[in-house]
């Protein structure tokens, strides 16, 4: 969650924002960019409803420092079992919150999956506006919140800490065309690693024809044409994979959304998804990907081999729409988030104003703010200054 959490506040910093981050003091520091402000005040190792999150002493600690930084907007961006109660503090407090909500469908393997929903439920009672990831996530929140309330844009950050994501903003790398496609991450059931292993048992041809980077829990049943790194990949690891494989994989049999292939994007690499949750939303078969209908072996196969006859000229022409895709969606990204920011501080505005006036429209002041501060996740807090360039874009 640092690396969605990372990314946002970098996209906040290039808006003019004053950023900051209030998480554990185990927080990886190299995912964000020198501008970001971190603080620390609690030492959490968990996320999401793990029990430690249920101690009174952090909750307190994280709630005096989000209220000594006086911001205008808190967002939080990922899960924690606290959350609800500092979305109730801080609107009692009169603050701005955004709270952005990344499994609305809990995948099959995940713990907890009731309480999950639960959760979701106080947090779309209590948060201010809410931010999701694709377009049928929205429209699934609006039949509960107002449209205006519910905002959306694909994720767009990759896997890289700050530094390597300038270099490969500044310097993108040559591209190679290995006959090998890449699964990258932590490898779970619900990712379709089996529904995987079984395509790449039918390919024929040189091996490798997977390589799956990430760790799993227990050894797979890998076969010759598949190579397991079961382990951390590094930054460095993982940019030889991106810039060496074919194509980008994501075989997944229960997913919401992913920011794999748009981190595939990034390094001009065209992607290979299930169709589903939300997945589809970010490719376009036949011009950045291909699509292929979850848990079906066969049909993962056959586009295997697709992707080991194509040549390097189109696999090339595929990863540039991919990149073309990624730059035009930072953009609106950015666009988006200002806008989400200035916003949700000016509807708070506005209600301040009429509680102070009992109602009344001529005695409410006439004041539009000129930016957005916020916090961002189960620990992060983020809070921007407002330049003018900013109140204007907006």
């Amino acid at each position: 969650m640092h690396q969605y959490t990372a990314d946002l506040a970098r996209q906040a910093t290039t808006l003019g924002h004053q950023v900051h981050v209030v998480t554990t003091s185990m927080a990886p520091r190299d995912r964000y960019a020198p501008g970001v402000h971190l603080h620390t005040p609690v030492a959490h190792t968990t996320t999401g409803f793990a029990p430690e999150g249920a101690r009174p002493a952090g909750v307190m600690r994280v709630w005096r420092q989000i209220m000594a930084l006086q911001p205008d907007v808190v967002h939080f961006t990922g899960v924690h079992l606290w959350n609800p109660l500092l979305l109730a503090l801080l609107r009692r407090e009169g603050v701005a919150t955004v709270h952005t909500l990344h499994d609305l469908d809990p995948h099959p393997d995940a713990q907890h999956g009731r309480l999950i929903r639960l959760w979701n439920h106080l947090v779309m009672i209590g948060a201010g506006r809410l931010l999701v990831h694709a377009e049928r996530y929205r429209q699934q929140l609006t039949r509960q919140r107002p449209s205006a309330h519910v905002h959306t844009w694909p994720l767009t950050h990759t896997f890289l800490g700050a530094a390597a994501e300038d270099e490969l903003l500044t310097a993108p790398p040559a591209r190679m065309w290995e006959s090998w496609v890449l699964f990258f991450g932590r490898v779970e059931r619900y990712k379709g690693i089996d529904v995987l292993l079984a395509a790449a048992q039918g390919q024929n041809g040189d091996p490798p024809g997977v390589v799956i980077a990430g760790r799993s829990r227990s050894a797979l049943l890998t076969s010759p044409g598949v190579i397991h790194l079961n382990r951390h990949i590094g930054d460095r690891l993982g940019w030889e994979l991106f810039c060496r494989c074919r194509a980008v994989v994501l075989p997944y049999t229960g997913a919401t959304q992913s920011a794999l292939p748009a981190a595939a994007y990034a390094f001009g690499k065209p992607v290979i998804v299930s169709d589903s949750g939300a997945l589809t939303e970010n490719v376009t078969p036949g011009q950045t990907g291909w699509v292929t209908p979850a848990g079906d072996a066969t049909a993962l196969a056959a586009t295997l081999a697709e992707v080991r006859r194509c040549t390097p000229a189109r696999l090339a022409a595929l990863g540039d729409a991919g990149r073309t895709w990624r730059e035009m969606a930072r953009i609106e990204e950015r666009r988006r988030l200002g806008a989400m920011y200035i916003a949700v501080v000016g509807e708070r505005t506005v209600t301040q104003g009429e509680a102070r006036s009992g109602g009344n429209p001529a005695l409410q002041p006439n004041h539009t703010p000129d930016c957005a501060s916020a916090t961002l996740a189960s620990t992060f807090t983020y809070s921007p200054s407002c330049p003018d360039a900013i109140s204007e874009g907006a």
